[in-house]
């Protein structure tokens, strides 16, 4: 950080000191012991602030779903089992001679089944493992044993969209995306913050100035009325010091009301108790680096969640186009499995003299007769693509012109900040000019109240310059996600 002396040269030198100045009479003061400083104020609504907590609690949201996500690209192993299955029940049996006798069944069973499953996303595959043992029983059949101690099947669609793959691609845009917000939100409570502590600031130097200027003007009424007892000046001025006094009275009635208004805004937006005392240093230091309008672009293309939106749109375009394509018109589905099973009439039996289980599926489906749904699905799904191409281009266009206008507004908003506080240097010294002159009778009334309200206008565009620098530098984060004063990317 450096002071705007440091950056605007020898002619700023006279608005610094203004600054200090102001800071013995109205409150622009250097950072005193234990105040909290803009960036403390920050931290602390980064840290604990409701939007904060919010934004954090999205993010951690989006992070759960991704882990999830990743874990169900692992094998997933699962078990189920019926332990026991009974059933009891009279079942029509057909004679040889064709007639139908009617007989009570029960039945016993019970098995178990151990299955892991593996998503394979770059072919759309499931493969599948089985171990399973079953057992039956019941009045109309012997005890029998039947058990699978290893089954690996496969399932693999033919022409037909990978789900698994597509599914892949957006969670990982929709994880990037997410973390990106995070960032964003965060430069948003900086921004919002920024605001608040400065809209605070302002009411200080509202209310210490309509203080002083009340102060002022009951001095001067006074002045006047003697002045007026003794002929010096006429009934008009003494009138028109009166009015200005009562101006300044109403002044400061509306100062303090600004005052808890904006002290109650900036509670808020540090999520601290109604009541808690809040002590702020403000001084008109800045930092001193000059954003490269071409790197900002960059920076914004690069970071942006909205940019990265645009592939995330772009990508389900995508796929919406790949599944209209394909899973409308002909395809197909392998089914292959492999493994070994036994039955006997007790469980050792089954595990020994395996026999091999074999399966192999292909599965045809052929439409014949869609009354084109399946090339309005198409044309659907291109027009919808050609839409999200042409929204990203414009999103992208809109980012480039964020980011290159917020550079140039924190290099404006530093130039005005110097002219500011050279104009508050004048006008003050103005203001202490007219007042002498005016305690000896050398101007009259109007002139006096003119350089004040000339200084009232002059600190209070000091001020909004400084809030006004301090938006512009949390903006240019915002749109770039890039910390131009380290240069390095925001995390």
């Amino acid at each position: 950080m450096r002071s705007m002396s440091g950056i605007y040269g020898r002619w700023s030198v006279a608005g610094l000191a203004l600054a200090m100045q102001v800071a013995g009479a109205q409150g622009v003061a250097a950072p005193a012991s234990g105040a909290l400083t803009l960036q403390q104020a920050i931290d602390i609504a980064q840290r604990n602030g409701l939007q904060a907590r919010a934004a954090l609690s999205t993010r951690d949201a989006a992070r759960s779903r991704d882990r999830a996500f990743d874990a169900r690209l692992l094998p997933q192993f699962s078990i189920g089992a019926n332990v026991p299955s009974y059933t009891s029940r009279i079942l029509a049996v057909t004679q040889p001679d064709g007639s139908t006798l009617y007989r009570p069944v029960q039945e016993t069973r019970s098995d178990v089944n151990l299955q892991v499953t593996q998503q394979i996303p770059f072919t759309g595959a499931t493969l599948t493992m089985t171990s399973g043992l079953n057992k039956r029983e019941g009045n109309s059949l012997p005890e029998t044993w039947n058990s699978s101690p290893f089954s690996l099947a496969i399932s693999q669609p033919i022409l037909r969209s990978n789900t698994h793959g597509w599914n892949r691609e957006v969670n990982g845009l929709s994880a990037d995306i997410a973390e990106r917000q995070y960032l964003e939100a965060r430069e948003d409570v900086a921004l919002q913050v920024s605001g608040a502590y400065f809209d605070y600031y302002a009411a200080q130097v509202s209310l210490r100035n309509a203080i002083l200027n009340a102060s002022t003007n009951d001095t001067l009424y006074r002045l006047n009325q003697g002045r007026f007892e003794v002929g010096k000046i006429s009934e008009n001025d003494l009138l028109q010091s009166e009015l200005e006094m009562l101006r300044a009275q109403t002044s400061l009635d509306g100062a303090r009301l600004e005052h808890d208004r904006a002290l109650a805004a900036l509670r808020l937006a540090l999520n601290v108790a109604p009541g808690t005392a809040i002590e702020i240093a403000v001084t008109p230091d800045v930092p001193g680096y000059a954003p490269d309008t071409t790197q900002a672009v960059a920076q914004a293309l690069r970071n942006g969640s909205a940019v990265r939106s645009v592939d995330l749109q772009d990508a389900q375009a995508r796929r919406s186009m790949s599944e209209a394509r394909y899973n409308g018109g002909p395809g197909a589905t392998i089914n292959a499995s492999y493994g070994y099973n036994a039955t006997g009439s007790a469980m050792n039996d089954v595990y020994r003299d395996l026999l091999k289980a074999q399966q192999y599926t292909i599965n045809v489906q052929v439409p014949l007769m869609t009354w084109g749904a399946h090339r309005a699905d198409m044309q659907a799904a291109k027009w919808e693509l050609t839409r999200v191409q042409s929204t990203g281009r414009l999103a992208r266009e809109q980012a480039q012109q964020d980011a290159h206008f917020a550079a140039l507004q924190v290099s404006l908003a530093r130039r005005q900040l110097a002219i500011a506080a050279k104009a508050d240097t004048v006008a003050q010294k103005r203001f202490e000019v007219a007042y002498n002159r005016y305690v000896i009778g050398r101007i009259d009334v109007d002139q006096l109240y003119l350089a004040q309200n000339a200084k009232d206008q002059a600190l209070l565009s000091f001020v909004q310059s400084l809030k006004g620098y301090w938006q512009a530098h949390y903006r240019l984060r915002r749109v770039t996600l890039y910390d131009f004063e380290r240069s390095e990317g925001i995390r």
